[in-house]
């Protein structure tokens, strides 16, 4: 006779069914579990052993083999614990097959026989939903699970919980959905001095989802202005809400398995590797740019990062995903990022200032500028300068607008785009192709008349034309204007940077 249990094993933010099939035949006592299973679903023997011993059962003195079907999915992670203890259990006779039968199982068992969290239950319950099947799942991840919709949910606490629920004895309660606490805000805009013409790139980053790229001198105030791009994001929408917390959940990093609606907001080091930026590792796991999903990626120090890793985001940035390639994976990720960058002019910082600038002007700023290729600039849409702030400039009032204010300028800016592109699959502005922007954000007559003017003079490319009537529609939407004007398509040339053919 061989027991069952229902369980997944996960492909990117794929989740597919994996059967557990327990065998115990009579032979020389082993305890062997086949079917691709890497070095924690090999070790889950002794986890299951030693939970079993601490509910006061033991391992029948029989030949046991665990196989995970299908034989040629590689196996991974230790979620399959549970599910190997309930089909051990039902082949021993101490539960119904029936009971089990009609839910996916995960959980990792602890040696007193306690269910610990695991990666991917949000996955797994969406899975479970899609089959009308139940799940059961540890119960820190109860209120993870409860999101997936109309689907049982059995979050337990321990092995002996889940026996007792599934013969009837003590009924679990059913867990609900639960909302994550919004982070603190952030700094306020009215709290920085000057820098105006860099709070107004924000707010048009913002309200059209574009890449904005900083460049000033240390102490200027990158990395405050960047911080204040939170406060001034509208919320994620339910669905937006669910995409954002699927990959969290196959990254094991969801807090206490709550969700929430505040926009992630990721700034890697300038060490990270393209491992770690892109995604990848034994188990292809989601990078930053993925953790960073429909939020801000905030490379501080841009020309400190490695050439390659900054390259490799040149897929995900037009695409809006990321494929990880390996040997033994080939995962795709979303990756729909507003890439926020600062940077110095130059090495030592102060290229501008004549009185601190190295010996070595301009050509360190060359070296250093061009340590970012040009196609890898092509894609930013909005390149703002940020100069030093005077003592002057500190010693000023506090701004008359915050970002209580300009965050309502952007809400309204990303409702209009909601509803303009409510029919093509998009959100915002800078997710519009080119056949669509010659719908949505033709200018008018002195406007085109401009845009074609500055197409020639400045050289631009086919790609940084399209932008540029991007972030002119953002304007245009940001003054409640139904048509691009020329002033729209002046200021977004005023974003492109100078010099260049991009």
């Amino acid at each position: 006779m061989v027991a069952h249990a229902t369980t997944v094993a996960f492909l990117g933010l794929e989740a597919r069914t994996v059967d557990v099939q327990v065998q115990i035949a009579p032979g020389l006592p082993a305890f062997s579990i086949v079917g691709l299973p890497d070095k924690a679903v090999n070790e889950s023997r002794e986890r299951v052993r030693a939970a079993l011993t601490a509910i006061g059962l033991s391992l029948p003195p029989k030949r046991i083999t665990v196989n995970l079907s299908p034989a040629d999915l590689r196996k991974e992670g230790s979620h399959f614990d549970l599910a190997i203890a309930c089909a051990l259990l039902a082949g021993m006779g101490l539960l119904d097959a029936e009971s089990i039968a009609h839910h996916v199982i995960v959980g990792e068992l602890g040696l007193d026989g306690g269910i610990a969290p695991v990666p991917g239950v949000l996955l797994a319950a969406i899975h479970a939903s899609s089959c009308n099947l139940g799940l059961a799942c540890p119960a820190a991840q109860g209120s993870e699970a409860a999101w997936a919709g109309a689907v049982e949910v059995l979050a337990a606490p321990h092995l002996l919980a889940l026996i007792n629920h599934l013969k009837g004895t003590c009924l679990l309660p059913a867990p609900a959905p639960g909302v994550a606490d919004e982070p603190a805000g952030g700094p306020d805009l009215r709290a920085i001095k000057g820098q105006e013409s860099a709070k107004r790139a924000l707010e048009v980053a913002a309200a059209g989802n574009h890449n904005l790229l900083m460049c000033g001198p240390p102490g200027a105030g990158k990395s405050l202005l960047a911080a204040c791009l939170p406060g001034i994001l509208p919320p994620l929408d339910p669905a937006e809400a669910l995409e954002v917390s699927m990959v969290a959940s196959a990254a094991g990093s969801l807090e206490g398995g709550r969700i929430r609606r505040a926009r992630p907001f990721r700034a890697p080091h300038h060490s990270a590797s393209m491992a770690a930026l892109t995604g990848g590792g034994t188990r292809a796991r989601p990078g930053e740019v993925s953790l960073a999903h429909l939020g801000v990626l905030f490379l501080d120090e841009l020309p400190e990062f490695h050439r390659a890793v900054l390259d490799a985001l040149r897929q995900p940035l037009e695409t809006g995903r990321i494929t990880v390639a390996r040997a033994q994976a080939h995962v795709t990720y979303p990756a729909r990022i507003q890439l926020i960058a600062a940077m110095n002019p130059c090495r030592c910082g102060h290229l501008a200032d004549a009185a601190r600038a190295c010996g070595r002007a301009p050509r360190c700023a060359q070296d250093y500028q061009s340590r970012i290729s040009g196609p890898m600039l092509d894609r930013i849409d909005l390149h703002v300068d940020v100069p030093a702030v005077s003592a002057l400039d500190l010693t000023l009032p506090p701004a008359a607008e915050g970002s209580a204010e300009v965050a309502a300028r952007v809400a309204a800016a990303r409702a209009l785009q909601r509803e303009r592109y409510e029919d093509h699959g998009i959100r915002t502005n800078a997710e519009a192709d080119g056949l669509l922007l010659e719908q949505v954000a033709a200018p008018d007559d002195a406007g085109h008349r401009l845009l074609v003017q500055a197409a020639e003079g400045m050289k631009l490319s086919a790609r940084s034309y399209h932008r540029v009537l991007r972030v002119a529609r953002t304007l245009a939407d940001l003054g409640g204007r139904e048509t691009v004007s020329r002033s729209h398509i002046a200021e977004a040339l005023g974003y492109r940077p100078p010099g260049t053919t991009a």
